[in-house]
């Protein structure tokens, strides 16, 4: 499943991209997927709005059974 996940992720990393920033994978455990945001994603006010309405709705729709959230590390 993570290999899964990771693509996924890869394919979405291009929307953060164009904005100046990205994110990297950092687990998934317990239909959870873990991801650090960096470049201009760290830290910014709509970081919170990225990970909800971007990563974490594609991961719901690619994966529905298997990932039930999505949380941002970047800051742990």
């Amino acid at each position: 499943m993570r290999l899964e996940i990771q693509k996924a992720l890869d394919n979405i990393r291009p929307m953060l991209q164009a904005d100046g920033g990205d994110m990297t994978f950092v687990d998934y455990f317990n239909r959870v997927v873990y991801v650090r945001l960096t470049g201009a994603c760290e830290g910014c006010p709509h970081a919170n709005m990225t990970i909800q309405n971007g990563i974490e709705a594609k991961l719901f729709e690619l994966f529905p059974d298997e990932v039930r959230e999505v949380r941002d590390v970047t800051f742990e």
